[in-house]
């Protein structure tokens, strides 16, 4: 793996609202519900900030609120993002289908190179 000692390397977290389920309460109850979806991001993201660190590299973080393809690509645009990497599940058949796939519409829609790790 070729070394980037001046790479900046930034974890971003997309909260996407539209997975919310709306219960009693309406828009109250979904505000309560994406508060909780940033805490637990922050919680996954510090996380990975403390092992990034024990290996000697520093991690900046973002969350963000939408949907996840659009935001991801967005994020880049605005930041000037020189390659993107991201996970896949994996899906195939209908659930591919039915659900899509955000890594292969970043890959997409992305004016950068985009690599998908499995």
């Amino acid at each position: 793996m070729e070394e980037q000692p001046d790479a900046q390397i930034t974890a971003v977290h997309v909260i996407d609202p539209s997975t919310a389920v709306y219960g009693e309460g309406g828009i109250y109850a979904y505000d309560a519900l994406i508060e909780s979806r940033r805490e637990a991001a922050k919680t996954l993201l510090e996380d990975a900030e403390a092992l990034a660190a024990d290996h000697g590299v520093d991690l900046e973080t973002e969350t963000v609120v939408g949907q996840a393809a659009r935001e991801i690509v967005e994020y880049t645009d605005e930041n000037d993002v020189d390659r993107i990497i991201i996970g896949s599940r994996g899906r195939s058949g209908a659930s591919r289908v039915l659900l899509g796939s955000v890594a292969e519409n970043v890959a997409r829609r992305a004016p950068v190179p985009v690599t998908i790790v499995r």
